[in-house]
């Protein structure tokens, strides 16, 4: 079986990840069905999915046929999801992870995130927003949010709980209050945004690091002409040349030799692969110090509709 070349990370509650999954981010509901079914013919076990993303119905989709079809078991997969900003009301928070539920077609998830520290004001939209357009926040505070969490664990929805963008303090203000502490911080990291800092504060606590946008996000909605390309850097290609991959690839691979599960996104059949063909090489130590040395604070996902809200993450160092 290909995917058992996949190194997975063990959780501080015993619960193995896969260290490396498809990220579902940006992936239109046409296109996103058949990129979770090349993920998984190809041997992707892990896919990290967003009720925002507006296409769980379809990854379910993907999901579904390839149990159907004997090609994966649901105990072989690991699925991934997240309370939106607007769900952090207790009494939203059960009937927010049962709606996943039901689009994704799954009786459980391996893991349920806080998507973002900040709440967004109750309601039909997910950005709700003032005539103005500034976006609308909510009062409740995710320490308020978090035991809800927790009762999905207890329930049998959720095996694993944790958190998204959350900052240091905002990461010690949830270990307060928890009776199960977060198992995972996705953030987003990459060379030109290491987290070398959070990384070693979220080790010292035992919580697992997931990088999103390990590639620099090409894609984003927001990017400009003018923004530097990750991708392109000259010093990454470099590093490719020499060892024969991808850029891609050696990004991936820079955050499996730190420990971070990565979960790069893509919807092309062959990036799909080339993506998960990184089981074969390494980085030296002296690669991945280099590609630290990249570092320029350069965040992509600022979410800067928010940056007014008490609980914006991104204020401080780390």
């Amino acid at each position: 079986m290909a995917h058992s070349k996949v190194p997975k990370v063990k959780l501080y509650n015993g619960v193995e990840m896969p260290i490396f999954g498809l990220g579902t981010w940006k992936s239109k509901p046409g296109e996103v069905t058949q990129a979770v079914k090349d993920a998984i013919d190809v041997g992707y076990r892990h896919i990290d999915c967003a009720h925002v993303y507006g296409n769980e119905q379809e990854v379910g989709q993907g999901i579904g046929q390839k149990i159907k079809e004997g090609v994966c078991t649901r105990e072989e997969l690991f699925i991934t999801s997240k309370l939106w900003n607007t769900f952090h009301r207790p009494d939203l928070v059960l009937p927010a992870c049962k709606q996943t539920l039901k689009d994704l077609g799954l009786e459980y998830l391996d893991l349920y995130l806080i998507h973002w520290p900040v709440g967004y004001k109750e309601g039909e939209s997910k950005f709700p927003a003032d005539a103005d357009g500034n976006t609308l926040f909510s009062e409740v505070d995710y320490v308020d949010t978090w035991p809800e969490m927790e009762k999905l664990v207890e329930s049998g929805l959720v095996k694993s709980i944790g958190i998204s963008n959350f900052n240091s303090e905002q990461i010690e203000r949830v270990l307060k209050v928890a009776k199960i502490k977060p198992a995972v911080l996705q953030v987003e990291c990459h060379p030109y945004l290491n987290q070398k800092k959070l990384m070693a504060f979220c080790k010292e606590r035992k919580i697992a690091i997931t990088a999103y946008s390990p590639l620099g996000s090409p894609d984003r909605p927001w990017a400009k002409p003018e923004d530097p390309q990750l991708l392109d850097d000259k010093k990454l290609k470099e590093i490719a040349e020499r060892l024969k991959r991808s850029p891609a690839q050696i990004l991936i691979r820079y955050q499996i030799e730190r420990g971070n599960i990565v979960i790069p996104k893509s919807v092309t059949k062959s990036r799909i692969a080339e993506n998960f063909d990184v089981f074969d090489f390494e980085l030296s130590k002296e690669d991945v110090e280099h590609l630290d040395t990249f570092d320029c604070n350069g965040r992509i996902c600022p979410i800067l509709p928010a940056k007014n809200h008490t609980h914006y993450p991104f204020n401080i160092e780390y």
